[in-house]
């Protein structure tokens, strides 16, 4: 063997410097195409250096725990504390002219705020309320309950979540189970005789209110269900949060009957308007496609969100309805992160009639935990912060920012569809056709989950998958990978970082994972 001189060496390490740097220095950072401005947070609040901002009252905290934009430019945003404050002035780039005005107050943590037919209409924890302004004076007069009947047995764990409206006018609602139940709460619970699992009426539960009032249960397996929202087709759907019973965050369609994971909430099945039935049997410590097999009643996510990779736990969701006013992911999901402090995306794409998809990281760094999202008029993205009672990432414990599209167009892996022998890979740029058809440019490996009663799951069955093709469409906005050794209900998580853009940019975000619920036939 030859020893290199100290000249090469040298050589060598100014080369590899070099490539490194120019590899570096071809992609930009998050902020270069999605902005964020911060309009209100709790550490800019007690800086008086802080010249971006407009002080809030003193009695404001903003911790965001709903919010929506109104037509006129303002936006309605409802805090823990249980009121309802309208800002003004929240599109100004630097929002130095915001003004606060107290609208509603007494609320009992409301958690969610939609305006319809001129009316707010929240969640309390104990009903859904619409709240109106009848006299105009900007404050509010009405209180109405439009809906309740849920337990609430005062164990602190019983968040209620919404409302959010489906394409028939429906306002679809969650509700939290309980855990650790002590004392008189245990005497306000039901309970499932033949499995013995107890909890508050319909806890863990999925509901919606008809335009005529009418409280329908619709499906359960629902352990922290804080985020619900609707995409383009108007399905709607929500997020959970790892647990007991869950094995990582995840993103469901929520429909009639159909049963996710966490099992408590089958105390309320033999309610009378119960659409789950005859629950009998309930696995534990199988992994999850074996699970699936033996209890009928169970249905897979939509999304898994693998842990610590794209977020720890999951919040909002929000459909992009810009039309491409926040950049090129117009139609697609975007799901807020708490313990993070991100927000991350979602492709969806039906197979067999049934969703499935990609998640993948969007956006880094924001002041504390995202616990609320909201589109403006403007196409913009409002994020409501609050990391109150779990910490967060951040400077922060609560505040307002507004995500900004630059104008700049991310070079990213815009969609990632399954077929019949692989996945076709949508870019937002033209690929560079050399390294987008390399098939060391990319990684794919697939695992699962435990299903069972322990907090969480390692992710299993791990097993790395063989790319044997890699093929650039004409107008290069697309590969077409074929890839050995897929399995059904399993997350395949790509790595394509080897891929350069027609202009030599790096991938923003390298990374997919795709949910894999069923093969395409064709």
């Amino acid at each position: 063997m030859v020893n290199p001189s100290k000249s090469q060496l040298i050589l060598a390490a100014i080369l590899f410097s070099s490539f490194f740097l120019s590899d570096r220095c071809a992609s930009a950072g998050e902020e270069d195409y999605f902005k964020l401005v911060s309009i209100l947070t709790s550490a800019a609040k007690t800086d008086s250096r802080s010249k971006n901002w407009k002080p809030a009252p003193d009695e404001l905290v903003l911790e965001v725990s709903g919010m929506t934009a109104l037509d006129d430019g303002r936006l309605a945003i409802a805090i823990r504390k249980g009121e309802i404050w309208i800002a003004s002035g929240v599109y100004d780039n630097p929002p130095s002219n915001v003004t606060y005005k107290l609208f509603a107050t007494a609320l009992h943590e409301p958690l969610g705020l939609i305006w319809k037919d001129d009316a707010f209409y929240t969640m309390q924890r104990t009903e859904l309320t619409r709240i109106r302004d009848l006299d105009k004076d900007g404050t509010a007069d009405e209180y109405t309950t439009i809906a309740k009947g849920w337990g609430v047995t005062g164990n602190y764990h019983e968040y209620a979540f919404g409302p959010e409206l489906d394409r028939d006018g429906n306002m679809w609602l969650t509700l939290n189970i309980g855990m650790g139940f002590k004392g008189d709460q245990i005497k306000k619970t039901v309970r499932d005789e033949k499995l013995g699992y107890r909890q508050g009426l319909w806890r863990g539960w999925g509901m919606k209110v008809t335009p005529q009032g009418k409280l329908i249960p619709v499906c359960a397996g629902m352990r922290s269900p804080s985020g619900i929202g609707a995409n383009a087709a108007g399905d709607m759907f929500y997020t959970d949060q790892q647990g007991n019973w869950v094995a990582t965050n995840t993103l469901h369609h929520m429909r009639k009957g159909a049963f996710f994971h966490h099992v408590e909430s089958l105390a309320s099945m033999s309610q009378p308007d119960s659409p789950i039935k005859n629950v009998k049997d309930i696995p534990n410590g199988l992994p999850f496609p074996q699970a699936l097999k033996e209890f009928p009643q169970l249905v897979p996510p939509a999304i898994w969100f693998p842990y610590k990779k794209v977020g720890q736990s999951a919040t909002d969701i929000m459909l992009d309805a810009s039309d491409g006013k926040f950049g090129p992911f117009a139609g697609q999901l975007f799901v807020g992160e708490f313990t993070q402090a991100t927000v991350n995306r979602v492709y969806l794409e039906k197979v067999d009639g049934e969703y499935q998809g990609a998640c993948f990281p969007f956006r880094h760094g924001l002041a504390s935990a995202v616990l609320r999202l909201e589109q403006g008029n403007d196409g913009s993205v409002f994020a409501g912060l609050s990391n109150r009672g779990w910490s967060s990432l951040g400077s922060s414990s609560y505040g307002l920012q507004r995500l900004v599209w630059t104008g700049k167009t991310p070079f990213e892996i815009k969609a990632m569809k399954a077929t019949s022998d692989g996945f076709d890979l949508v870019f937002t740029k033209p690929v560079d056709a050399a390294t987008a058809s390399n098939l060391t440019s990319y990684s794919m490996d697939s695992h699962t989950y435990l299903y069972h009663s322990t907090y969480g799951s390692d992710e299993i069955q791990k097993k790395a998958l063989k790319i044997t093709a890699a093929d650039v469409s004409k107008d290069r906005l697309s590969v077409s990978l074929k890839i050995e050794g897929r399995r059904e209900l399993f997350v395949h998580e790509l790595n394509a970082r080897g891929v350069r853009s027609k202009e030599g940019e790096t991938l923003l975000h390298p990374q997919g994972y795709y949910t894999l619920n069923r093969i395409p036939k064709q």
